[in-house]
């Protein structure tokens, strides 16, 4: 794998698998059921229309794992902080993950586009509050101060990710698109790489534990674990942008 001298914009695309190996549960069997609910039932607006209290109840579990002492940042989310830090152009993360991970090893420069498990938004006003704390249909809103007005900041089946059009711009722009640990199964991010494409100088790589549903659209496959191909990728990387 060649990697340019002179990379000038970088933005990597990550998804459930770095976080896996930090420990973060799916909350899926293998049928696709949570507690015997359909995933439908706890991550769409027709089922928190349906049943409010399931779907506080299946966040408020999430959350609660997300912030036990058995989740942490793996060197795989650590490298990207590096790479941040060092590399001397621009870098950009969209995430499609809900988890702070990246955030707790200092990376700032984080796209959520499918929202933030420790935020939660009023209905009403479309504020935005961060809570490290349970909330349900009996919280009162910090903005409206009513009850029944606040929803998991998270985009549900159906909904329209956040920030699509900065998405696309710095896709449109960036010499380097790294995509890790995703399916590329869930639209929009699974035309990411068409749309770095569109910019003829870019390199676009693909990091999982096997091939996915868009591999062949990359130009670049590394396979394994992303906590030890991530480190070494970045390291590439800089070694090259620095010499």
């Amino acid at each position: 794998m060649i990697i340019s001298k002179n990379l000038k914009n970088i933005v990597v695309l990550t998804g459930a698998g770095i976080s896996a190996e930090s420990g973060i549960d799916t909350f899926r069997d293998q049928n696709g059921l949570w507690e015997n609910h359909d995933i439908m039932d706890v991550a769409s607006p027709q089922g928190f229309e349906r049943n409010a209290q399931l779907v506080y109840e299946f966040y408020n579990q999430r959350r609660k794992q997300l912030l036990s002492d058995t989740v942490a940042p793996n060197a795989a989310h650590i490298a990207l902080k590096k790479l941040e830090d060092n590399f001397d152009g621009e870098f950009s993360i969209i995430t499609q993950n809900v988890d702070d991970l990246h955030e707790r090893c200092g990376t700032k420069s984080v796209i959520h586009m499918h929202g933030e498990l420790l935020k939660m938004r009023c209905v009403k006003t479309k504020e935005v509050f961060t809570t490290k704390s349970n909330f349900d249909e009996f919280t009162n809103c910090p903005c409206c101060l009513e009850s029944g007005n606040l929803r998991p900041h998270i985009v549900w089946f159906g909904e329209i990710p956040f920030q699509l059009g900065k998405i696309e711009q710095l896709l449109s722009q960036c010499d380097l698109f790294i995509s890790i640990g995703t399916s590329g199964s869930v639209y929009p991010a699974a035309m990411f790489v068409q749309l770095a494409k569109s910019n003829k100088n870019c390199l676009t790589i693909e990091q999982n534990l096997s091939e996915t549903q868009v591999s062949e659209n990359f130009d670049t496959l590394i396979h394994g674990s992303s906590s030890i191909e991530i480190p070494k990728l970045v390291e590439e990387i800089l070694k090259n942008n620095n010499s």
